[in-house]
């Protein structure tokens, strides 16, 4: 049986004070929910500021990105050394705003998850088409490029905890949600080719969530598909009030 994992992504959101304001609220809103993972993963300047109350309710912290390099000469970088300092134990890697607006490929997500996974912090490897490769029917076979080419050369033995998220581009931030149906189809693939990698017994013990335009109101129809296993939300992780009813009705199943 696979813990649900709900995992928010604030973006470039949130000062110090508001997102340790916004986990405080969380918590007590979350207080007697249990069988899930809740995790948030705010920008850079807050991790410091979050870490305490996430420690103090029991939520799980993690970052929006890194690099691959543990130091050197990157400015404006952070690396998994410093990642894993702040108190995180979470990294998003891949997510489709990196793909797009700063040239994140497969081949640096594939660096990124490695370093990851070798500083034992967890991936939430992010995959997903656009609306393009949508409407030309190829959502499948650009999934399957970026599990495979994010994956390589990883060993199977290291990839038991990783996440995986699935988000379509054209669902997140416009309020449009792939629906419950269409989520599952793409995540059970996702499940096949992560069987066809790493064995089906491993690929069954594999999270994937689905992201994009989660909200309270279609959380327990996505959450009753058999293939998914949480959700990485954006906006509606922004308020305690919106995100906890994601969270409790992911409980729920």
């Amino acid at each position: 049986m696979r813990t649900p994992i709900i995992a928010g992504n604030w973006k470039m959101n949130m000062i110090r004070a508001d997102a340790a304001a916004l986990v405080q609220g969380l918590g007590k809103a979350l207080e007697g929910i249990e069988n899930v993972e809740v995790v948030v993963c705010p920008p850079f300047t807050a991790l410091d500021a979050v870490a305490a109350e996430c420690a103090k309710w029991g939520i799980g912290l993690g970052a929006q990105n890194m690099h691959w390099e543990a130091s050197g000469a990157f400015t404006g970088e952070i690396s998994p050394v410093m990642v894993k300092d702040a108190g995180c134990k979470y990294v998003i890697i891949g997510h489709s705003e990196r793909r797009q607006y700063f040239g994140e490929t497969n081949d640096t997500v594939n660096a990124k998850i490695k370093a990851a996974l070798e500083h034992e912090l967890t991936p939430i490897m992010c995959v997903g088409e656009t609306l393009e490769q949508r409407e030309a029917g190829v959502t499948d076979r650009i999934c399957r490029e970026q599990v495979v080419e994010g994956l390589k050369g990883i060993d199977s033995n290291l990839l038991k905890d990783i996440v995986v998220a699935y988000e379509p581009v054209w669902a997140i931030g416009t309020g449009k949600s792939a629906s419950a149906k269409d989520a599952e189809h793409v995540i059970n693939y996702i499940r096949q080719v992560l069987a066809d990698l790493l064995g089906t017994d491993a690929a069954e013990k594999i999270r994937i969530q689905y992201g994009g335009s989660v909200k309270p109101e279609n959380t327990e129809e996505l959450m009753a598909q058999p293939n998914i296993d949480g959700a990485l939300v954006g906006g509606a992780s922004l308020k305690a009030e919106s995100f906890a009813g994601i969270i409790s009705r992911a409980a729920k199943g």
